[in-house]
């Protein structure tokens, strides 16, 4: 899952990106409200973790501003306040749930998941042909059978599946997978995408994971996965393809 977490305390925001990174989610954190507000708008999380002392925009004021955007997103409220008045004006102003400081950190991830289940149209469960990815769990099955990845691995083809049949450039993946830099010069997508490719039993040419020479690479939509390896004359998707830094062709 892709979480954004707004939480001005830079040793709790570490201690909940290192616990909730350890089940294979993607977190993305911001430092005050106003930062909230915009990588809201620009990301659409899966769900947002949400502290209400922020800075530049407090975190009632950022709720409100959030809920603009979007209605249905869930949005957790983790905060030191007590008063039961506070926790009513969050309810009321579109939080879906409410932890208070100190929190336990497993109840944290069961809420999430709770959260997770109870948003009807959430993406929980990814499909690609034979391969199925659950979200929820963080498992991977193909032909029925499971496939053990590593948290990386699991989200890099999960970003691909979530993003099928549009071509994601390495700039995009290292930034959203490795919180990398575009301009940091390094062929780790290229490897992990061998990882993957090797434990998937996904080998190109016609494999689910396609090359898009000299761009990036995606996974098609169902009608093409059993079409040959698109050609030089079939038109590429749209990818920005700023970051091409690799000795070889995956």
């Amino acid at each position: 899952m892709r979480l954004l977490i707004a939480e001005d305390d830079k040793a709790l925001g570490l201690f909940l990106r290192r616990g909730l990174e350890s089940n294979g989610d993607h977190v993305h954190i911001v430092l005050d409200g106003a930062q909230a507000v915009e990588a809201f708008q620009s990301q659409l999380p899966d769900l947002t973790i949400l502290d209400l002392n922020l800075p530049v925009m407090d975190g009632e004021t950022a709720l409100k501003e959030i809920r603009r955007i979007d209605a249905s997103l869930p949005i957790l409220i983790l905060t030191g306040r007590q008063q039961v008045d506070t926790r009513v004006r969050c309810l009321d102003s579109g939080a879906d749930d409410l932890m208070v400081k100190p929190f336990s950190l497993i109840e944290l991830q069961a809420r999430c998941r709770a959260l997770m289940r109870r948003k009807s149209n959430a993406q929980l469960v990814l499909r690609a042909g034979d391969l199925e990815l659950s979200r929820l769990d963080h498992s991977v099955h193909r032909c029925g059978k499971t496939v053990s990845l590593t948290n990386k691995e699991f989200a890099l083809l999960e970003h691909l599946m979530l993003n099928r049949g549009h071509c994601t450039s390495r700039v995009e993946l290292l930034q959203t997978v490795w919180n990398s830099e575009s301009s940091q010069t390094t062929n780790i997508v290229d490897v992990y995408i061998n990882y993957l490719r090797r434990k998937l039993e996904d080998m190109p040419p016609d494999g689910l994971i396609r090359t898009i020479r000299g761009h990036g690479y995606m996974i098609p939509y169902e009608s093409k996965l059993c079409s040959d390896r698109l050609s030089p004359s079939t038109p590429l998707p749209s990818c920005d393809s700023g970051f091409i830094s690799t000795d070889f062709d995956t």
